[in-house]
């Protein structure tokens, strides 16, 4: 079972984004997913490698954001591709076939799609406005949610999908009953002053 709460690393700087990484694992984080998007790949290279050895100390799945190769060479437990990344049949091929592959997704047409090319999970978003993400595509909101979420009951399509983009806390219950399977969290995590706290009620949240 994948955990029902991820979380994506925020930072401008590799410093930003270990200790952010590192926090979030105190607080109780079972899955991180690696995402240094304005860094080089020799960088994400450098700061996945010392990501790696952190989470060692840790239940924890770690999935480096685009980047096969790099999910590859330090064993990562998958990756996550954007809609204009790799192919996921290519990253297969380069990452194995025990590993984790998620797909982003903004419609139902992109959520079949992901469905189609085999990915594991899928991050459907935005559910709201988010400054995480610079190029952002169109808001679902939670009615959006609802509609697609209802499509693939219909067509008994299943795949654990995750509500991304802008999520606070008091959207969580409404999220979940909507029938998403988690939630991938970034600033709600990485600017909470309790982390801890948080984690635990997040948990809570998604365990009903």
């Amino acid at each position: 079972m994948y955990s029902k709460i991820q979380y994506i690393s925020q930072g401008a700087t590799a410093l930003q984004q270990l200790d952010a990484v590192k926090n979030a694992l105190d607080a109780g984080c079972t899955w991180v997913q690696l995402r240094f998007k304005d860094a080089t790949e020799i960088e994400v290279l450098k700061l996945s490698s010392r990501v790696k050895k952190v989470i060692e100390g840790y239940a924890c799945t770690y999935i480096i954001n685009d980047y096969p190769h790099i999910a590859k060479e330090i064993g990562a437990d998958g990756i996550h591709l954007g809609l204009d990344d790799m192919p996921v049949e290519k990253a297969r091929e380069i990452i194995g076939p025990n590993k984790i592959i998620g797909g982003t997704a903004n419609t139902l047409t992109h959520v079949m799609q992901r469905c189609k090319e085999q990915c594991d999970y899928i991050g459907l978003g935005p559910y709201r406005f988010t400054a995480t993400k610079e190029k952002l595509s169109p808001v679902l909101g939670l009615q959006g949610y609802i509609d697609i979420m209802q499509h693939l009951k219909r067509h008994n399509v299943q795949m654990p999908i995750y509500a991304i983009g802008g999520i606070l806390q008091d959207d969580i219950p409404a999220i979940l009953h909507a029938g998403i399977y988690g939630v991938a969290l970034s600033a709600l995590i990485t600017n909470h002053p309790h982390k801890k706290e948080l984690l635990t009620n997040l948990n809570t949240l998604c365990s009903h």
